[in-house]
């Protein structure tokens, strides 16, 4: 299919789907996969927004590592600052806590006036769950959407493994479903492509039904210090979720938070000993050690 058809919207935009339930427990967390941080280009960003723009340009829920992340509180505040217009929705997120994300999907869902999403770079797991909110979604012509299975990380015997497995499994239904009433693929097809962990360019996007039409490319621009800083917090985000594999989350945040204060870290004014990096304060110098432990893991 060339690209010049690929630019044209679709005659009418597909209906967005119902709300999806959230657990009734929250002691099982679904994330991204580590490995879809390194296809994140984080500087990529509107180049012009405006009064009813909410823009989800991090990591999905809570941050801990760099003190953001978009959360549903977040999202609450920003449409009740917008109220009863039109809102458009800039994304460019790898995603992050999946059950963040639904809770932000029915959210947008819920708004009285029409949503309009626009994917600028990459719009992965929880994020692509939150980008079929929209009336209508656009892409850029770079742009990707990722979809897959709840991805977790678990301990246990086998026993513990089957009891996440059924637990999960609804939820994995959940989303093929409401990927299947988006683009009207048969929702077999979807589950398939959730399971391979399925990254489609926007022009296979808007072929599958999952967008509308193309962005050109003088819509969008690259904030290049965004874009480092991401790539920075993004190494201690993968070495947590690779220790999360042998211990509890926050054992992990604990380890990784001894790390700070390496050499290299900027002295005090005084010409003293460096100080002591906190997660979120500015002071990145820290998480090269990180990546180095990140790499030990193969995380």
């Amino acid at each position: 299919m060339g690209t010049s058809k690929m630019r044209l919207p679709r005659v009418m935009a597909a209906a967005r789907p119902g709300a999806i339930a959230l657990p009734s427990r929250r002691d099982v967390a679904a994330y991204s996969n580590p490995a879809v941080l390194d296809r994140w280009n984080a500087g990529i960003r509107a180049a012009a927004s405006g009064e009813n723009v909410i823009t989800i340009y991090d990591v999905i829920g809570e941050d801990y590592w760099s003190g953001g992340g978009v959360t549903v509180n977040r999202i609450d505040a920003a449409l009740r600052r917008i109220g009863d217009q039109a809102v458009e929705v800039h994304i460019n997120s790898p995603g992050g806590d999946m059950f963040e994300g639904i809770a932000i999907f029915n959210r947008l869902l819920q708004h009285p006036a029409p949503v309009g999403v626009k994917v600028m770079g990459l719009a992965a797991s929880a994020a692509s769950i939150i980008a079929m909110a929209g009336n209508t979604i656009a892409m850029g012509p770079a742009s990707f959407l990722m979809i897959h299975n709840c991805w977790v990380i678990a301990a246990g015997d086998r026993n513990d493994m089957a009891e996440t497995a059924a637990y999960l499994a609804p939820f994995d239904d959940a989303m093929a479903a409401l990927y299947a009433g988006r683009s009207g693929a048969d929702k077999t097809t979807v589950a398939g492509w959730m399971d391979a962990e399925t990254f489609m360019s926007a022009e296979q996007a808007i072929e599958n039904g999952f967008a509308d039409s193309l962005l050109t490319a003088d819509e969008m621009e690259v904030d290049e210090g965004a874009r480092e800083q991401a790539s920075a917090h993004n190494a201690v985000r993968k070495a947590e979720l690779g220790l999360c594999r042998s211990m509890s989350r926050s054992e992990a945040r604990s380890l990784l938070s001894k790390i700070k204060g390496t050499p290299g870290a900027a002295p005090d004014a005084g010409g003293g000993a460096p100080k002591t990096a906190t997660p979120g304060a500015g002071d990145l110098s820290w998480l090269g050690a990180a990546a180095d432990l990140t790499r030990a893991l193969g995380a």
